[in-house]
C-alpha cells in the first residue's frame, strides 16, 4: 500500500513543481495577497478628508477647528465660502466630512448659551460615517468641557470643575484596537482555503482531461490510496503557505501571536483536511477543469461572506446563521484569532476543533466514495 502511495506522491510533486507558473500560484500569490489584504482590509479611519464652512470665523470657531486638526483624524482640504461649493465637494467624493459653524457661534459661547455645530458626513459608507461621528463627538465633548471650565473660572475666580462621571475603558484583547490585528489572521485562513480548494478541485478532473486516468485504472491502487496520494502533497503545500503567511503577519504587520504554535498547527491540520476534502469532492463531481474552477468559486465566496470575516454572524438572519455551521472557515477563524490575539488553549477551542474534525472526516469519506476508477 505505502509503496503505491509513495509513487503517487512523487508523481504529484513532479507534476506540480515542473510548472513554473504553478510555483508562482502556490508561493508568490499568497505573499502578494496577504500584503495587499493586510494593508487594504482595515476599518481604522484616519486622515478623513474634510471641508470647513465657517460662517463665524471667530476665536472660538478657530480653536474648535484646531482641536479637530490636532486629533490626527481630520485633514482639512479646503475652507469653503458657499453651500454650493461644499455640496459639490461632497457630491464628487473629494471630502467625506464637512464642518459647518453658523455666524454667531463665538457669541453664543461667550454668552453662556449653547452654540450649534453641524457635522455632515458621507453616509454611503455607514461604517466609516459612524466612526467619524464618534470621533467628532469626542472632540466636541472635550472642547465643551474646556469651555465650561473657563466659564466656571471666570464666575468663581478659581478653576473649580463640576462633578462628572469619567469613563475609563480597557480593551482586554488587542489593546490598541488595531483592526489589522483582527483581519490579518482571517486573511491567513481565507488564502489557505483558496489555495487548497483550487489545487485539489482540479486534481482528479485533470487526470481525465490529460488522459492519465486510463493508466491509473489498470494499476492495483485503491480509491483510498488514490485520494491519499492526491491530498498529502497539497496538505504539505498548505502547511508551507500557513508558515509563510504567518511569518509575514507576525514580522511584517507585527500581529501578536500569544497562543501555542503546536495548537495552531494541529488546528491547521484539521482545517486543511476539511478544505482538501471539499476540493476533492468538487473534483470528483466535475467533468472538466473549468467546471471544477467554477464550482470552487461557487463554494468559496459564500464561505467567506458567511464566515464572520467581514460581517458578524450574530447580525445575520437566523436561517443564514444556521447555514454558517456548515462552513469550515467559520470555525477556523475562531481558532486562529483565539490563538493569535487571545492566547487561549484547547480547553476553549475544542468545540471548533471537533467540528472541523467531524466535517473533515465526513467530507473525505464522501469524496472517497464518489471516486470510482472509471472514465464516467
Amino acid at each position: 500500500m505505502w509503496e503505491r502511495v509513495k509513487h503517487m506522491l512523487i508523481k504529484e510533486f513532479i507534476q506540480i513543481f515542473r510548472d513554473t507558473k504553478m510555483k508562482g500560484v502556490i508561493f508568490m500569490m499568497p505573499i502578494i495577497q496577504v500584503l495587499v489584504f493586510g494593508y487594504a482590509v482595515t476599518t481604522d479611519v484616519e486622515h478623513v478628508s474634510t471641508a470647513v464652512y465657517d460662517l463665524d470665523n471667530s476665536v472660538a470657531s478657530r480653536e474648535l477647528l484646531t482641536s479637530f486638526v490636532n486629533s490626527g483624524y481630520f485633514d482639512i482640504l479646503e475652507y469653503v465660502t458657499t453651500e454650493d461649493r461644499a455640496r459639490d465637494l461632497m457630491d464628487r467624493g473629494k471630502v467625506r466630512t464637512i464642518i459647518r459653524m453658523n455666524s454667531g457661534f463665538g457669541d453664543e459661547l461667550r454668552a453662556g448659551r449653547t452654540a450649534e455645530l453641524q457635522i455632515i458626513v458621507d453616509g454611503t459608507d455607514s461604517n466609516t460615517a459612524g466612526i467619524v461621528l464618534d470621533y467628532s463627538a469626542k472632540i466636541v465633548g472635550e472642547f465643551s468641557r474646556k469651555i465650561l471650565l473657563t466659564q466656571s473660572t471666570r464666575l468663581t475666580g478659581s478653576a473649580q470643575e463640576l462633578g462628572r462621571v469619567e469613563l475609563q475603558t480597557r480593551a482586554w484583547f488587542n489593546e490598541n484596537l488595531e483592526s489589522r490585528n483582527f483581519y490579518v489572521p482571517g486573511v491567513i485562513a481565507i488564502i489557505v482555503m483558496l489555495i487548497t480548494l483550487m489545487l485539489t478541485s482540479m486534481a482528479v478532473v485533470r487526470e481525465k482531461e490529460i488522459g492519465t486516468m486510463e493508466q491509473i485504472m489498470v494499476t492495483p491502487i485503491t480509491s483510498a490510496e488514490f485520494i491519499l496520494g492526491k491530498t498529502v502533497p497539497f496538505a504539505l503545500i498548505g502547511f508551507a503557505d500557513v508558515v509563510l503567511i504567518t511569518l509575514i503577519g507576525v514580522f511584517w504587520f507585527e500581529v501578536p501571536i500569544r497562543g501555542n504554535l503546536g495548537l495552531l498547527f494541529l488546528a491547521t491540520s484539521l482545517y486543511l483536511m476539511t478544505t482538501l476534502a471539499i476540493g476533492l469532492l468538487i473534483s470528483t463531481v466535475s467533468q472538466t477543469q473549468q467546471q471544477a474552477m467554477m464550482s470552487t468559486f461557487f463554494f468559496y465566496f459564500p464561505a467567506v461572506l458567511l464566515s464572520g470575516f467581514m460581517f458578524p454572524i450574530a447580525n445575520m438572519p437566523v436561517v443564514v446563521q444556521w447555514l454558517t455551521y456548515l462552513n469550515p472557515l467559520r470555525y477556523f477563524l475562531v481558532i486562529i484569532r483565539g490563538i493569535f490575539l487571545k492566547g487561549v488553549g484547547p480547553e476553549i477551542l475544542w468545540p471548533q476543533m471537533l467540528a472541523l474534525l467531524v466535517m473533515g472526516l465526513t467530507t473525505l469519506w464522501m469524496a472517497s466514495s464518489r471516486f470510482k476508477k472509471t472514465l464516467a
